[in-house]
């Protein structure tokens, strides 16, 4: 490791010293009251956001550069403005702190990066046959919530198995007013056809019960009465009604068969175990609802090596409940700083009673905690081993090209046109956590003529690298890239050369893959410039490695190129028509059959449609003559 000089030292320090003088003088307005605040780079954006019960003290406590970790030493070096929200309570600002750290993503916080939405099952409660179905998002309908599920194929196939066990509805409201005859979910036996009267408002609401009771846990009181009613039916020799009970049965017990953990007297609770090794953390997940096993994930939140597990898994169950309701119960290996606080603010979101945090010492929920964390070490392990095969093939990549150390983002340019129609260029990027998916790009071709790839390619580079150098000088960010590749040969490698030498982007390497003859895939050249082409071992892996890095970049230039004509192909003339709205063009379109035809009528022609009066026939008419 390098030794830092005498002249480094006192740069960190002056530097250190310019954002501790900015926030003295912010302090001396600051209130003693709770709330969040969030440190501000040279840009605008968050460096980092923070809860305090005293936001004088705690904002005071960033000056001492003794007493803080090398983390927020060079937080606060960067730091060139403060801004505060005071809350009335710390629990308060402790929500407000996690939705902050959510909605920004400030670099020198603890972060999950968790992007998924979890879906849940939902009976709607605003119709007179309720609806059920798979919801993901906000809670907004009126209805009964069951969830979260890890995934949308376990809800899909719970709710499969509901249908057959409580023959509810799944259509929309609207499919369910227009129906006139029964639809195949009735002739398959998953629906009564509340929608053509087969079943009547009483009989509908007995089966909404039911199976509000088997999600609620009271299984074995709902199978007892299906059993009960298939007896009943056997006895009065009506076999093919018993056989319909026998199978709703059955589908029940599937749900519950299919329960990979099953711990007595767990009704709702999240269990979640973290794990360390080589400065990574996961945490594993398991969701009880119900008293059911609803699935499992793993997280890995991004941190710091000095942050410490009680720290990591606060700031986790803050994120991670910052858009969702917590379980009554939450079950952990690890307990989070300031549990009587995170609990209190979780608390908050439930309707009714307390969370608990909560970390169980014996019987089967330690169990429970013990096969988690044995699931997090094994997946921990198991990433850092993918860590370090991508570790490798970054150095080898760095070794090949002649870089002068292993690039730490790759960015990866690519064009898509057909026949020079909807013409658009691609940026995907890749580093040590594989594609980097949040940082892709796409640009609309404006000037560059789509016949010239050469020009194509300037222009997505001048507009990516002199915006990147407007809004980071300082190259502080993560997004500057250490390898450019582009998908061409010798010339779009000298064009791609030229654009960022003139962006002021001359240390940034240029690389160009070209296919090999019969344009082979494992025969690719490489261009390189001031170096001979040359090819790699087809059975060397950094080929392969390449090799999916342009397939990415050309798959996602295809899919935007296609985004974008399927939009025009669905686009009509008649949108641009002012006081023309979907109605009135439905209308027009169903008067006249094409849009054409809607052009070359006349003011006379226009009025006969429903809905079109004189004025909006005219000024349909003035829009077309224009």
């Amino acid at each position: 490791m390098k030794k830092k000089t005498g002249s480094d030292k006192r740069g960190t320090e002056a530097r250190f010293s310019l954002g501790a003088a900015m926030l003295r003088v912010q302090i001396k307005t600051l209130p003693t009251s709770p709330g969040v605040y969030r440190m501000m780079g040279t840009d605008g954006e968050p460096l980092y956001v923070g809860k305090a019960k005293n936001l004088k003290r705690r904002v005071s406590s960033y000056t001492q550069r003794a007493r803080l970790p090398v983390r927020l030493q060079r937080m606060v070096s960067l730091a060139r403005g403060l801004e505060i929200t005071v809350t009335r309570t710390e629990a308060e600002a402790l929500l407000l702190e996690a939705n902050y750290i959510q909605r920004f993503m400030p670099p020198f916080n603890i972060l999950l990066r968790d992007d998924k939405s979890y879906p849940s099952i939902l009976i709607t409660r605003d119709h007179d046959f309720p609806r059920l179905s798979k919801h993901r998002g906000m809670r907004k309908q009126k209805g009964w919530y069951f969830g979260p599920f890890a995934s949308g194929t376990a809800v899909t196939e719970t709710l499969q198995d509901l249908q057959r066990g409580f023959m509810l509805r799944t259509c929309s409201d609207a499919d369910f007013s227009r129906r006139q005859r029964p639809c195949l979910q009735y002739h398959i036996k998953r629906c009564t056809a509340p929608c053509v009267g087969r079943v009547d408002h009483e009989a509908y609401a007995r089966q909404v019960a039911d199976a509000l009771d088997f999600l609620k846990g009271k299984n074995a009181s709902v199978q007892k009465k299906l059993a009960m009613a298939m007896q009943r039916a056997s006895e009065s020799l009506d076999y093919e009604k018993a056989a319909q009970f026998r199978d709703r049965i059955k589908s029940l017990s599937a749900i519950q068969s299919s329960q990979i953990v099953y711990v007595p007297g767990l009704h709702d609770a999240d269990v979640l175990a973290l794990h360390q090794a080589g400065g990574k953390t996961v945490v594993q997940a398991f969701f009880f609802r119900m008293g059911r096993n609803y699935g499992a994930r793993l997280f890995y939140p991004k941190h710091d090596r000095d942050q410490k597990p009680a720290e990591i898994m606060a700031a986790f169950l803050a994120q991670f409940y910052a858009d969702k309701e917590a379980p009554p119960l939450i079950l952990v290996d690890t307990m989070p700083a300031q549990s009587a606080l995170l609990a209190e603010a979780l608390s908050a979101r439930l309707a009714e009673g307390r969370v608990s945090i909560v970390v169980p010492r014996q019987g089967a929920r330690k169990r429970l905690i013990e096969m988690a964390r044995r699931n997090a070490e094994e997946a921990l392990a198991r990433h850092l081993s993918e860590k370090k095969t991508q570790a490798f093939l970054l150095r080898r990549v760095g070794e090949i090209f002649g870089l002068s150390n292993p690039p730490s983002r790759i960015e990866v340019y690519d064009n898509a046109h057909i026949a020079g129609a909807f013409p658009v260029g691609a940026m995907i990027a890749a580093g040590e956590e594989g594609f980097l998916k949040k940082t892709y790009r796409t640009f609309t071709i404006r000037a560059a003529s789509p016949d010239d790839d050469f020009a194509m390619m300037e222009e997505v580079l001048t507009r990516r690298f002199k915006r990147l150098t407007d809004e980071d000088p300082d190259r502080a960010s993560s997004l500057w890239p250490d390898l450019v590749l582009i998908d061409g040969g010798a010339g779009q490698v000298s064009r791609a050369r030229a654009v960022l030498d003139a962006c002021g982007c001359a240390n940034i390497a240029v690389v160009g893959i070209a296919k090999g003859p019969q344009r082979n895939a494992g025969r690719e050249r490489f261009f390189v410039p001031g170096r001979t082409p040359f090819s790699l071992d087809p059975d060397d892996p950094v080929l392969y490695y390449l090799q999916r890095l342009r397939d990415e970049a050309h798959r996602f230039a295809n899919g935007a190129h296609k985004g974008k004509r399927t939009r025009a192909l669905s686009q009509s003339r008649l949108d641009d028509v002012p006081g023309v709205g979907s109605l009135r063009k439905k209308a027009l379109l169903n008067h006249f059959g094409s849009a054409k035809a809607v052009a070359e009528a006349d003011v006379d022609d226009l009025v006969r449609v429903p809905g079109i009066s004189h004025a909006v026939a005219r000024k349909i008419r003035d829009y077309f003559d224009a």
